[in-house]
């Protein structure tokens, strides 16, 4: 690593609040070269001035930083697994509270809700889902919920794992328009992983393709604040090129190894009350 581009990354945690140091160096660097480019700087170092002369080109960079690959229905078998758990979760709760973490621009969280609407088996009005991420720009689209198809994205296909989408998205040529019902069972909120304390209560926590970016020394903090996170006896759905990490194991069991789907131990087994109490004891 250059002494320049490590300049720049100390910039970037410092003075705009974003952990460049949890993140691989390559994803870091595909992204600030993504904005290099636009920005028409050469250099890590020509970067650097602008990022410091522009407010604005700092948060075009923080969007760009923030991990929004995403789509409706993602994997859809691992959709087939989500729909039989939150199956049985409504079955066993008058309300049930879903965390779609690092949700990017909604599209995770919107495909929840509608899961929830178009299975029989399923009781919508006792579902909750929260969005979150750390990107505000993300957020507003969706919140908004409206999304473009383009030539590399097509929202059409990603919406066939339903039967007939239309009942729950309004389409008009290449637009698509969650509708006021879908929206109705989801809120969106600003969190950082990295840097938040964890949630609480949640029944279930969807966090998948997050940690693919992160370096391994990170992964287990984060993962302890999204178990935390999760009552017992919850369940969690990772990325399907993830794992849980040896030291946290404990804390969950698999579900379903193939679609990475885990089921969360109670406290007194998983050794995170524990871990609280010690890391209290040297504050």
């Amino acid at each position: 690593m250059s002494d320049d581009f490590e300049e720049l990354l100390t910039y970037v945690e410092d003075e705009l609040a974003f952990a460049t140091s949890h993140y691989n160096d390559s994803y870091l660097d595909r992204r600030i070269s993504s904005r290099m480019r636009r920005t028409q700087s050469n250099t890590y170092a020509d970067y650097l001035e602008t990022l410091r002369d522009d407010p604005v080109e700092g948060d075009a960079l923080l969007d760009a930083l923030s991990i929004n690959v995403t789509g409706f229905f993602r994997n859809p078998n691992v959709w087939a697994g989500i729909r039989e758990v939150l199956a049985s979760l409504t079955d066993a709760n008058d309300t049930v509270r879903v965390w779609s973490a690092a949700c990017a621009d909604g599209r995770e969280p919107y495909s929840v809700s509608m899961l929830a609407h178009d299975t029989p088996a399923i009781d919508e009005s006792a579902v909750r889902i929260l969005g979150t991420d750390i990107s505000e720009p993300a957020l507003e689209t969706a919140r908004n919920g409206v999304y473009e198809a383009s030539r590399t994205v097509d929202i059409d296909e990603q919406l066939d794992f339903l039967d007939d989408y239309s009942a729950y998205v309004d389409r008009d040529g290449r637009t698509f328009r969650i509708n006021d019902g879908i929206k109705h069972n989801v809120t969106f909120e600003r969190h950082d992983l990295i840097n938040d304390e964890p949630k609480t209560g949640f029944d279930l926590v969807i966090c998948r393709n997050l940690f693919i970016y992160i370096d391994n020394e990170y992964k287990q903090s984060m993962l302890r604040t999204i178990a935390r996170s999760i009552r017992q006896d919850g369940t969690l759905v990772i990325g399907k090129a993830e794992t849980i990490p040896p030291n946290l194991k404990s804390a969950f069991t698999v579900r379903d190894a193939r679609l990475r789907i885990y089921h969360r131990e109670p406290t007194e087994a998983s050794g995170l009350t524990r871990e609280r109490s010690e890391s209290t004891s040297h504050l």
